[in-house]
C-alpha cells in the first residue's frame, strides 16, 4: 500500500496530505470545515484528496487524523451534563481552585464557568492520608445513594476523585465498580486512570475535564468509524495527542483530555522533521490558522513536554508539547474598543460565515480582509484559483471601521496588520524571552494557512535573521501526522529527596511504568523492535512549587543516576529562573515514562540544484501596499511549485500557492533549499 494520509481538522479548513511510499511524492488538498460535524469535511477531504492521485481509500496504508473537537467542545462549553463524586468535605474544591489569580489587578475578571454545577457534586465518605494508607474507609451504601441521586438528574457522564487517589487506587476502583452496576450508561473517569498525580485541584480538574469531553469525543469518533469505513479505509486509523504521538481511536474515546491540542501538535513534529532536514536546530514555530495562531520553541530540535497546561481556564495535568496559543488569526475579527483603539482578536469569523471577503454574509473586518485591501492576498481568488473572493466587500468593511477610527482606509488594512503582528510577537516572547531564550538565537518556521502571509513582519518585530517556509505550509499539521510515532504518557507522584535513600522508591516506581508501558505496547500490538522507553522526573527544590523535567539516564539506577539528576536539574534551573540554588534540598516529585511505537515516516527526496534564476516561477505582477514602501509597490508574483532547488527571489515578492501565501518584504532575499524549503534571510 503505497499511500500515506493525514488528515487535521481546523475551525477553518480540514487539511489533508498525502504521501506516497514508493515514489517520495506529496500531494496536499483543502476541503472547507463542517463544525456542524467534522467527520464530514474529513471524509470529503480524504474522498477528494485521493481522487487528485487516482488513489481508492482502501488502498491507504496508513491515516492520522488531528481534531480540535475536544477543543472546540471545551471553548463552547458543548460538553455534557456532568456529575462528581469527590471525598467528604471537597464539595467546592472546583470552585476554590488556586489562590493565583492570572489577572492580579483586573477588578472585573471573570472566572471560567464551571463544568460540574453544584448541585451535581455528591460527597461520600472516605479518606486516605498522605502516605496513601486508609484512613476512612469508602461508605459504599453512600456511594450508592450518591450514584442514585446524580441518575435522577439524568447525567452523561460521571467524574470521580478522592483524595489522594493516586497514592492508593482502591477506593477509586470501587467506586467504579459500583458505577458501573448503578450507572451502566454514563461515561466514568477516575482520577487515577486520568492524572495519577499530586495537586488536587489540578488532578480534579483534568479528571472532571475529560469527563466532560468523553461522551462528545465518543460519539464524533464513532461517526467518524463509520463514515471511513464507508469509503473502503481497511487500517486502524490514529489520532494525535497533544503530546504529539497518535493513539488509537479507542484509546482516545476512553482519555479525550489528551486531545485538546490535538491540531497543533502535530504541526510541531513536522517542523522538528523540516528543520533537521534544512539544518535549523533551535527553531520558535509559527502555525497561523482561521481562529488562532500557536508557537513553540524548539531547542536542540526539541519541543520540551510539559505535564500541566491551563487550557482556555481550565487547569490540566496531561502530557502536552509546550505550545501557547493566541486568538490571532486570519478570521480574528477587528474592532474599536470602548476607549476608541483599534483591537484584533480574539473574536474569529471562524469558517461560517468566515471573513467579509468570503461573501457569506459576514460584514465585520478581518485579518484576511485586510489582506485582500492590502492585496498581499490575491484580491480576486485564493485557494490556487479554487475560491473567489469579494475585494469589494473587504474594501467597504475595512473603510467603516477606518470612519470610526477617523483614518484612511489603507492605513486601518496596515493597522489591523500591525495590531495582530504585535499579538503574535507577544505570544513568542511567552515561550522564549519569558523562559530565558533570546527569539535572536531562533530560525522563525511560519506555516498555517497564514502563517507564511506575516512572517516577515514578525521576524523583523523579534530581529529574528532567519524565516523557513515548508513546501506545504498550509498543511504541515496534516504532513507531521506522517511524521509522528505512536505514543503513551505514564506517571507516578512520588515525593522525595534526591539522595541514595530515594534508590528503591525510584527503581519501584519506573518498574511500575514500565509495566503500564508493556501493557500498553501489547494493547496497540507494537512490535518489540519498534518499543522505545524515555524515562524523566519532575525536580524542585524543597519549598518551590513548580517542578522542572529531567532526563533520567538509561539503564539501572546507580550513584552515578542521581549525579546526573543533580546535574541536569541544575542546568534546567538556570536556564529557566537564571540561577541555582546551591546547597539547597532537591526534591523527586513525579516519575515519568514516555512509551513510543515508532512507525515508517514519510522520508523525503533531495532535489538537484537548478541555479539562481527563478523567472521561470514567476506568473505575474501586483500592486501591493507595503508601509515599508511607503504604499502601493509592484511586486512580482511567483507560483511556488514552479520554484526549484536554488532558485532565489528578493523582495518586495509575493509567493502564492494553493493552501498559503508567503510576502517578502524589500531588501529581503528568498532561497529554495534542496529539500524546497523556501528560506528567508530578514
Amino acid at each position: 500500500m503505497a499511500w500515506r494520509i493525514g488528515v487535521d481538522s481546523g475551525g477553518t479548513f480540514t487539511d489533508v496530505c498525502l504521501f506516497n511510499d514508493e515514489t517520495g511524492a506529496i500531494e496536499i488538498w483543502k476541503v472547507s470545515s463542517t463544525p456542524d460535524d467534522p467527520s464530514r469535511g474529513i471524509t470529503q477531504g480524504v474522498v477528494e484528496g485521493l481522487e487528485q492521485v487516482g488513489a481508492d481509500a482502501s488502498e491507504l496504508g496508513f491515516l492520522g487524523h488531528g481534531t480540535t473537537v475536544a477543543t472546540n467542545a471545551l471553548i463552547e462549553l458543548r460538553g455534557v451534563k456532568t456529575g462528581l463524586i469527590v471525598s467528604d468535605g471537597f464539595r467546592d474544591l472546583l470552585e476554590i481552585g488556586r489562590q493565583k489569580r492570572p489577572n492580579l489587578y483586573d477588578m472585573f475578571a471573570e472566572k471560567p464557568e464551571q463544568l460540574v454545577t453544584r448541585d451535581l457534586r455528591r460527597e461520600v465518605p472516605e479518606r486516605l492520608k498522605a502516605d496513601g494508607s486508609v484512613a476512612v474507609p469508602l461508605d459504599e451504601d453512600a456511594l450508592r445513594e450518591a450514584f442514585r441521586a446524580l441518575a435522577a438528574e439524568d447525567i452523561k457522564a460521571l467524574a470521580i476523585c478522592f483524595l489522594y487517589g493516586f497514592l492508593n487506587t482502591a477506593h477509586e476502583e470501587r467506586a467504579l465498580a459500583i458505577a458501573a452496576e448503578e450507572l451502566p450508561e454514563v461515561f466514568v473517569s477516575a482520577s487515577h486512570a486520568v492524572a495519577p498525580e499530586f495537586r488536587e485541584y489540578e488532578r480534579l480538574s483534568t479528571t472532571v475535564v475529560n469527563a466532560y469531553l468523553g461522551p462528545v469525543m465518543q460519539r464524533y469518533i464513532r461517526r467518524l468509524k463509520d463514515r471511513l469505513a464507508e469509503i473502503g479505509l481497511k487500517v486502524a486509523p490514529q489520532l494525535t495527542q497533544s503530546n504529539g504521538g497518535v493513539i488509537g481511536f479507542d484509546q482516545a474515546s476512553s482519555l479525550p483530555v489528551r486531545t485538546v491540542l490535538s491540531g497543533p501538535s502535530t504541526g510541531v513534529v513536522g517542523a522538528q522533521a523540516i528543520g533537521r532536514m534544512a539544518g535549523f536546530d533551535n527553531i520558535i514555530t509559527f502555525d497561523v490558522g482561521g481562529t488562532s495562531s500557536d508557537v513553540a520553541l524548539l531547542q536542540n530540535g526539541v519541543c520540551q513536554l510539559t505535564g500541566e497546561a491551563d487550557v482556555h481556564g481550565y487547569p490540566i495535568k496531561a502530557p502536552m508539547l509546550d505550545i501557547h496559543t493566541v486568538g490571532a488569526g486570519g478570521g480574528s475579527i477587528a474592532h474599536v474598543d470602548t476607549g476608541g483603539l483599534l483591537k484584533v482578536g480574539p473574536r474569529s469569523a471562524g469558517a461560517h460565515p468566515g471573513p467579509v471577503c468570503y461573501g457569506l454574509g459576514n460584514e465585520e473586518p478581518t485579518v484576511t480582509d485586510a489582506n485582500i485591501v492590502l492585496q498581499t492576498l490575491n484580491p480576486v481568488e485564493i485557494l490556487g484559483g479554487r475560491m473567489k473572493v469579494r475585494h469589494d466587500l473587504a474594501l467597504a468593511s475595512i473603510q467603516r471601521l477606518a470612519d470610526r477610527l477617523g483614518v484612511d482606509v489603507m492605513e486601518t488594512a496596515q493597522g489591523i496588520i500591525s495590531v495582530v503582528t504585535a499579538n503574535m510577537a507577544k505570544a513568542i516572547r511567552v515561550i522564549s524571552v519569558q523562559r530565558g531564550h533570546d527569539p535572536r538565537d531562533y530560525a522563525l518556521m511560519a506555516f498555517g494557512g497564514a502563517g507564511p502571509l506575516h512572517a516577515a513582519r514578525l521576524a523583523r518585530e523579534l530581529d529574528m535573521k532567519t524565516v523557513i517556509v515548508p513546501l506545504t505550509p498550509g498543511t504541515l499539521c496534516a504532513l507531521g501526522l506522517l511524521l509522528t510515532d505512536l505514543r503513551s504518557d505514564f506517571a507516578l507522584s512520588r515525593l522525595m529527596e534526591l539522595s541514595d535513600a530515594a534508590r528503591p522508591a525510584l527503581e519501584e516506581g519506573f518498574a511500575s511504568l514500565a509495566e503500564q508501558a508493556d501493557v500498553w505496547f501489547e494493547a496497540e500490538k507494537i512490535a518489540a523492535d519498534r518499543r522505545v522507553i524515555t524515562r524523566t522526573v519532575d525536580m524542585r527544590y524543597a519549598g518551590q512549587n513548580y517542578e522542572l523535567s529531567v532526563t533520567v539516564p538509561a539503564g539501572p539506577i546507580t550513584a552515578e543516576t542521581f549525579t546526573a539528576l543533580e546535574k541536569g536539574f541544575e542546568a534546567a534551573h538556570r536556564q529557566r529562573f537564571g540561577f541555582i540554588a546551591e546547597g539547597e534540598p532537591i526534591q523527586l516529585v513525579t516519575l515519568r515514562v514516555e512509551a513510543a511505537g515508532i512507525v515508517d515516516k514519510a522520508e523525503f527526496q533531495k532535489q538537484d540544484d537548478h541555479g539562481p534564476d527563478a523567472s521561470g516561477a514567476k506568473i505575474g505582477e501586483r500592486a501591493v501596499w507595503m508601509s515599508e514602501a511607503g504604499g502601493f509597490v509592484t511586486c512580482p508574483v511567483y507560483e511556488r511549485g514552479l520554484l526549484k532547488a536554488g532558485n532565489v527571489i528578493t523582495g518586495p515578492a509575493i509567493v502564492e500557492q494553493m493552501d498559503t501565501t508567503t510576502v517578502l518584504l524589500p531588501e529581503m532575499t528568498g532561497t529554495v533549499d534542496p529539500y524546497l524549503n523556501l528560506i528567508l534571510e530578514v
